[in-house]
C-alpha cells in the first residue's frame, strides 16, 4: 500500500544506530522493517522467535510510517560505511538498483534448497532477482484491483454489483438516485492511480496493461483504449462526493463500512478495517475483483533484500531468507496482514473467503498471464516514472483536462527516468 515519508525523528533515531553499532557479528539479526502497527509487530515478533529457535539473536531496526526517503538514506549511509544490516524491506524496481550497486547477497544456494523457483510464479520471482540470482525475499502478495461492496446499500438501491464498467454506470446511476454516494474515494495521488490502473486492467485486459504500464510501450499507451481509460476514470470522478480530496482511504473505507457508500476501490488492506469493525465477508461486505478484472491480479509485494557479509554472517543472512519463506510465517504473517502469501499451494482453511479467492486466482492467474505488478504501489516502473504517471493521473482526476491530452502527458511521462 501506499508508503508515508518517515518523520524527522525517525531519521535522527536511524543515525544514532550508525554510531551506536558496531560491524554485526555472526548470529546477530538486524532487520530494517516498517512492522510498527498492531498486526505487523506481532508478525516481527513471531519471526525473531523463529530466528532465536536458530540460535540468533534479533536487533531490531524498526522505522514507523513507512518506507520513506529518510529512512532510505539512513540506510545507504550504514551500507557505504560497510556496516549494513543483514536485511531491508525494499520492493520492486529498487531491488534492481540496489543489487546495481554490488552490495546484495546472493541467495541462490538457500533458494535452491527451499526449492523457490517451484514455491513462486515466475513473475514473482524475477522481481526477487537480480540478473538471474535471487537477492531478495518476498513477505506476501496484496491485491490492488479489488472492489469493496456494501451489498445493503446495493439492495436499497435495486442495484446490481457491477462486473465490467457499463454495469458500473448502470449501477452507480441507481446508488445515486437512492440517495447514497455511489464511489467511497480519498483524493490523494496514490489513491487515484489506484482506480486508474484497476480501470486500465479492466477496459484493456492484462495484456494490454503489461505493454503500456510494466514496459511502457510507446504504441500501447498512445492507443484508443488509454483515452477510454481515461474517459472511464473521469465517470468514476462524477460518481464520488464533493469532500473526497485529501481523504485517507481508511475514512474512505468507513463510509462503506457504515452504508454512507456503496463501494470502494482499493487494494486488500481495506480488508482489515472491515475486520476491525467486526464485519464478516459475503455477509455484511463483499469483495470482488474491479469491473473487468476477474480473470487478472495487480500484485504489490513487500519483500526484503538481504545484505553481503563477511562469509562468517551468512548463515544467519540464509537462516533469515529461509524463515521469512517458511510456511509457519507466511500463514502468521498473511493473518494478521490481510495479504495472502507469496508461496504457492498454501493451506487455505485459516484465511477467510477473500483471501481464499485472493489465492485461488493468484495461481490462476499466475499460469494464465494475467498476474501483473501494480505501478501505483511501486512493482513496475523506475521510481522517477511512476511519480511523473501518477501525476498525470491525479492532474487529470482534479481538472477539465481532456483525455486526449491526458495520453500526451501519459506518453511524455513514461520516458521519465
Amino acid at each position: 500500500m501506499k508508503q508515508s515519508r518517515t518523520p524527522l525523528h525517525a531519521l535522527i533515531a536511524g543515525i544514532g544506530l550508525l554510531g551506536a553499532t558496531a560491524l554485526a557479528h555472526a548470529g546477530e539479526v538486524e532487520v530494517l522493517h516498517y512492522w510498527t502497527s498492531g498486526g505487523e509487530a506481532k508478525s516481527a515478533a513471531e519471526l525473531k522467535k523463529m530466528m532465536a529457535a536458530k540460535g540468533h539473536t534479533w536487533k531490531d531496526f524498526a522505522v514507523a510510517g513507512g518506507g520513506g526517503e529518510n529512512a532510505m538514506t539512513v540506510l545507504k549511509t550504514r551500507v557505504v560505511s560497510g556496516n549494513p544490516p543483514t536485511a531491508a524491506q525494499i520492493k520492486g524496481p529498487s531491488i534492481q538498483e540496489w543489487g546495481n550497486e554490488g552490495v546484495l547477497a546472493n541467495l541462490d544456494p538457500v533458494a535452491k534448497a527451499g526449492g523457490w523457483d517451484t514455491l513462486l510464479p515466475p513473475v514473482v520471482a524475477n522481481v526477487m532477482k537480480y540478473k538471474g540470482n535471487y537477492v531478495a525475499v518476498p513477505v506476501n502478495v496484496h491485491r490492488v484491483n479489488w472492489m469493496w461492496v456494501n451489498p445493503e446499500v446495493f439492495k436499497k438501491a435495486g442495484a446490481k454489483i457491477p462486473t465490467t464498467w457499463d454495469e458500473f454506470a448502470a449501477a452507480a446511476d441507481k446508488i445515486q438516485k437512492a440517495g447514497f454516494i455511489p464511489v467511497a474515494h480519498g483524493g490523494q495521488n496514490w489513491q487515484d492511480a489506484t482506480v486508474f490502473e484497476s480501470i486500465a486492467l479492466g477496459v484493456g485486459g492484462a495484456d494490454y496493461y503489461q505493454k503500456a504500464f510494466v514496459k511502457l510501450d510507446a504504441a500501447a499507451l498512445a492507443s484508443p483504449t488509454t483515452e477510454k481509460v481515461f474517459d472511464t476514470l473521469r465517470l468514476v470522478k462524477k460518481y464520488t462526493d464533493k469532500d473526497s480530496p485529501g481523504r485517507d482511504w481508511n475514512l474512505a473505507t468507513a463510509m462503506v463500512i457504515n452504508g454512507k457508500a456503496a463501494m470502494q476501490f482499493m487494494g486488500d488492506w481495506a480488508k482489515g478495517e472491515f475486520t476491525a469493525a467486526g464485519k464478516k465477508p459475503g455477509t455484511d461486505f463483499i469483495c470482488a475483483p474491479a469491473p473487468g478484472t476477474a480473470k487478472a491480479y495487480t500484485f504489490n509485494i513487500d519483500s526484503f533484500v538481504l545484505f553481503s557479509q563477511k562469509s562468517k554472517d551468512m548463515k544467519v543472512t540464509n537462516d533469515l531468507a529461509a524463515s521469512i519463506l517458511s510456511p509457519e510465517f507466511q500463514e502468521v504473517f498473511n493473518l494478521n496482514k490481510g495479504s495472502i502469501p507469496a508461496r504457492l499451494n498454501m493451506p487455505k482453511t485459516k484465511f477467510d473467503d477473500c483471501a481464499r479467492l485472493s489465492m485461488d486466482d493468484f495461481v490462476a492467474t499466475s499460469k494464465s498471464g494475467g498476474l501483473v505488478p501494480s505501478f501505483a504501489h511501486g512493482m513496475a516502473m523506475p521510481s522517477a516514472t511512476q511519480g511523473a504517471v501518477v501525476d498525470v493521473v491525479s492532474n487529470f482526476m482534479n481538472s477539465s483536462m481532456s483525455s486526449k491530452d491526458a495520453v500526451q502527458k501519459l506518453i511524455a511521462a513514461s520516458k521519465k527516468r
